[in-house]
C-alpha cells in the first residue's frame, strides 16, 4: 500500500502549551509570574512593560533598571559574540554591602560586643576581576579573603593590604605555603593558619620558630552537626575535613608542649556551601560555640569564631528548605548567628569573639549570568492525520486510530498501554518487510497523536502513572543553544544544579512552545531538562517559536559561584567571552572590562597540541593535494588561509 501522508484532516500540537485563547490578555507580568523571576531574582532582576530582563540596581537609595536586551545590543555593535559571562559589578558590591550591614544590625540590636569580619572563599570564584572587585567593594567593611591553596594565598597576599581584614588559610599546608602566611604576619597582616590535620602542627611550630615569627593558628572542627540538602552526606561525622575531638586535644596539647598555645586563636567548623534550612545553621553555631568555651577553658587565647560558609542561594524561588533554596532571609541567618553566640558565650563568662563567616555562593551568585543564542530548534511534530484511511490500512494502523478516538480521561493508562503495543507491532513488522515505509511513518504519527492527547488531558487526571508524568517531556521540542554544559554550567550536570533559565525579552507574549536545551556537545549529558520554578522544579520550560531573522537569547541567572572555576573543556570548548558592566545613577551603563574568551589556538594549546605544527601538517596535505592534480595552487592559498584563520577564531558557533 502507498499512501499519500500529505492529505490532511487534523493536527495535534505539543503538550502542555498555554491554552491559545489567553495569549491575547497577555502582558509582561504574566512573563514574570511564569518564569519566577521577581521571586528568585531577589530584587535584582525584574521584566519591564516592554517585555524585556532588565538588571536592577540600587544606587544612592535608588533603583535603576537596565535592560538586558540594550546590553546584548551594546556587546554586538561591539562585535563580542555569543555565549557571554555577564557580570553587573553593582550586584556584587549591594551582596558584599548586605552582607556586612545585616550583620552589623544584628550586632548592634543583641548588643553583641565584637564585630563581624567576612571573608571570601577564593575558590568559588578564581577569575582576577572578580576577586579585584570583591577586594575593592569590601575593604570599606575590612572584608577578606579564603585561601584553600598556595596559589590563592599568593591571590590573596596581592589583594589584601587592610591589616584590619583577615586571610584564612584553610587546606593542606606544606612548609611553602607556611613560610608564606607567616611572612604575611611580619608585615602585619592577619593571616590565619586553620589546621586540618594532625600533620601540620609540627610544621608550623618549626617554621614559626626558625622564621621568629609568632604564627596564628586556628583549629577546624568536624561538627556532628548534619545538614538538610545536597551536602547531606557530607555533613557531621562523616565529614571528609576537619578534626575529631580526640584530634583537636592532641593539635592543643601539642601547641601547649611548644609554648605556642597563645597562638591558638580561631575556631572554625563548616557545614556546606549551601544549607537550606536555618535550623541546621543555628544547631552548627551552637555547637560550635561548645568547642569554642572548651577551647578557652583549656587555655587557648581564642578571639575568633568562624562558622564557615553555608548561607544559600534562593535558586528557585520557593524560600523552602528543598536543596535549592533556603527558608530564610539574610537578616535572619546574622541575626541567629548573632544570638546563638551571645547566649552561649554569656552563660559562660566567654567574652564575645571576632564573628567571621566565608559566604561565597551567597555573595558572588546573583552577579553573574550566561547569555547565548539560540540556534536551531528541533520542534516536537505537529501531528497531520489523513481525513480517511483506504480499505487496505493494515488492522494494526486501524488500531492505533481507535485508540486516538476513543482516549478520555478515564482510560489514559490503557490507551497508553495500547498505543505502545500497536506501535511495537508495526516496527517489528516493518522490520520484517512485510510493511512499506509509509505505513510505518503513519504508524508512528498515529501513536505520537494518541500520546499527545493523552498528555494534554494529563492535569484532569487524578492519578497518573511515572510513565504518562513524562509523557510532556517526551513530546517537547529541543532548542540548541550555543553554549557548552560541561564549560559554563557544570553543576546542571555534575549535581542536578537547577538555575533559573528565561528568555531576555518577548515575555510580553506567550510562549507557546514546551522545550528542553541542548548544547554544542557531542554528548548526551550535554542537556539541560530540569528547570527552576517557585511552584516546583520543572521538566520542560516554556519558550517562544523563532522568528526568522531575529536572534533569540535566554539568560542562566545566578551562575557567579563555581561555575567558571570547574568547567571544563569538552569538545574543546573553552572559556566564554565576559563582559563586566557598570549600572550608572542617571540611567545609563558602561562596559567596564571585556574579556575575549579561549579561541581554537588557545584550546589546543591546552591539550598539548603546537597549533604552528598543525597548521605545517595542514599545510603539507594541502601541497599534496596540489601535486596530485586535486586543487590548484590558488585554492592551496585559500584553505590554508581559512585554517591559519579559524586557529584565531571564537570555539563557539559564530554568525
Amino acid at each position: 500500500m502507498t499512501f499519500p501522508i500529505s492529505q490532511l484532516d487534523q493536527s495535534v500540537g505539543v503538550a502542555g502549551q498555554p491554552p491559545h485563547d489567553e495569549a491575547e490578555d497577555w502582558t509582561s507580568r504574566h512573563g514574570a509570574e511564569l518564569y519566577g523571576i521577581r521571586e528568585w531574582g531577589a530584587g535584582y532582576f525584574d521584566v519591564n512593560e516592554a517585555g524585556e530582563v532588565t538588571v536592577v540596581a540600587t544606587i544612592n537609595g535608588k533603583k535603576i533598571s537596565v535592560s538586558l536586551t540594550d546590553i546584548v545590543e551594546g556587546m554586538r555593535e561591539r562585535g563580542m559574540e555569543m555565549p557571554v559571562v555577564l557580570r553587573v559589578e553593582n550586584l556584587l558590591d549591594d551582596r558584599i554591602r548586605t552582607l556586612n550591614e545585616a550583620f552589623a544590625k544584628a550586632i548592634r540590636d543583641a548588643g553583641y560586643r565584637n564585630v563581624y569580619r567576612g571573608v571570601f572563599p577564593i575558590k568559588v570564584n578564581q577569575q582576577c576581576h572578580v576577586i579585584e572587585e570583591i577586594a575593592n567593594f569590601g575593604a570599606r567593611f575590612h572584608h577578606g579573603l579564603e585561601a584553600g591553596s598556595k596559589a590563592e594565598l599568593l591571590i590573596a597576599l596581592s589583594h589584601i593590604q587592610d591589616q584590619e581584614s583577615l586571610i584564612i588559610c584553610n587546606g593542606y599546608k606544606d612548609s611553602e605555603f607556611i613560610e608564606m602566611g607567616l611572612y604575611a604576619v611580619q608585615m602585619g597582616l592577619k593571616c590565619f593558619f586553620v589546621v586540618e590535620t594532625l600533620a601540620e602542627v609540627p610544621i608550623i611550630i618549626e617554621r614559626s620558630r626558625t622564621m621568629g615569627v609568632k604564627p596564628l593558628i586556628g583549629v577546624r572542627l568536624k561538627l556532628s552537626t548534619k545538614v538538610d540538602g545536597h551536602w547531606a552526606e557530607d555533613s557531621g561525622d562523616q565529614s571528609l575535613f576537619g578534626l575529631t575531638p580526640s584530634q583537636l586535644i592532641d593539635v592543643v596539647d601539642a601547641l601547649k608542649a611548644a609554648d605556642m598555645l597563645d597562638s591558638l586563636q580561631l575556631l572554625h567548623t563548616h557545614l556546606g556551601s549551601q544549607i537550606p534550612n536555618i535550623r541546621n545553621i543555628r544547631s552548627g553555631v551552637l555547637e560550635a560555640c561548645r568547642y569554642y568555651c572548651s577551647l578557652v577553658e583549656e587555655g587557648a587565647a581564642m578571639g575568633y569564631l568562624d562558622l564557615g560558609g553555608g548561607l544559600a542561594v534562593d535558586y528557585d524561588g520557593t524560600k523552602s528548605s528543598s536543596t535549592h533554596s533556603m527558608n530564610y532571609s539574610i537578616s535572619e541567618y546574622c541575626a541567629d548567628i548573632v544570638e546563638a553566640v551571645l547566649e552561649t558565650l554569656d552563660s559562660n563568662d566567654i567574652p564575645h569573639p571576632v564573628i567571621i563567616t566565608e559566604s561565597g555562593r551567597a555573595t558572588v551568585a546573583y552577579s553573574s549570568l550566561l547569555l547565548f543564542n539560540i540556534l536551531d530548534v528541533r520542534q516536537s511534530e505537529r501531528v497531520e492525520l489523513p481525513k480517511t484511511l483506504p480499505d487496505d490500512t493494515h488492522e494494526l494502523i486501524a488500531n492505533l486510530k481507535s485508540v486516538l478516538e476513543n482516549a478520555r480521561v478515564e482510560n489514559l493508562q490503557e490507551c497508553f498501554n495500547d498505543a505502545v503495543y500497536y506501535r511495537d507491532e508495526i516496527a517489528e513488522l516493518f522490520r520484517h518487510g512485510q510493511l512499506g515505509l509509509r505505513e510505518r511513518a503513519l504508524g508512528d504519527m498515529y501513536h505520537r497523536a494518541v500520546l499527545t492527547k493523552i498528555a494534554r488531558l494529563l492535569p484532569a487526571a487524578r492519578r497518573v502513572s511515572q510513565e504518562l508524568e513524562v509523557l510532556p517531556e517526551l513530546l517537547c521540542d529541543i532548542y540548541y543553544g550555543n553554549f557548552s554544559v560541561f564549560q559554563s554550567l557544570p553543576d546542571t550536570w555534575a549535581i542536578d544544579q537547577l538555575l533559573p533559565i528565561m528568555p531576555i525579552r518577548r515575555l510580553d507574549e506567550q510562549p507557546d512552545r514546551q522545550a528542553i536545551l541542548a548544547d554544542l556537545t557531542c554528548d548526551c549529558d550535554g542537556k539541560i531538562d530540569h528547570f527552576a520554578n517557585p511552584n516546583g522544579p520543572l521538566r520542560t520550560l516554556s519558550l517562544h517559536p523563532l522568528v526568522e531573522g531575529e536572534e533569540y537569547h535566554l539568560a542562566v541567572f545566578l551562575v557567579g559561584a563555581y561555575q567558571e572555576t570547574l568547567g571544563d573543556l569538552h569538545n574543546l570548548f573553552g572559556d566564554t567571552n565576559v563582559v563586566s558592566v557598570r549600572i550608572h545613577e542617571e540611567g545609563g551603563f558602561e562596559f567596564a572590562r571585556e574579556f575575549r574568551g579561549d579561541c581554537i589556538f588557545d584550546v589546543l594549546s591546552y591539550v598539548e597540541y603546537h597549533p604552528q605544527n598543525l597548521l605545517e601538517k595542514f599545510r603539507r596535505t594541502a601541497e599534496k593535494a596540489v601535486q596530485q592534480g586535486q586543487i590548484s595552487a590558488s585554492v592551496r592559498k585559500s584553505v590554508v588561509d581559512a585554517f591559519s584563520a579559524s586557529l584565531n577564531g571564537y570555539t563557539y558557533f559564530e554568525r
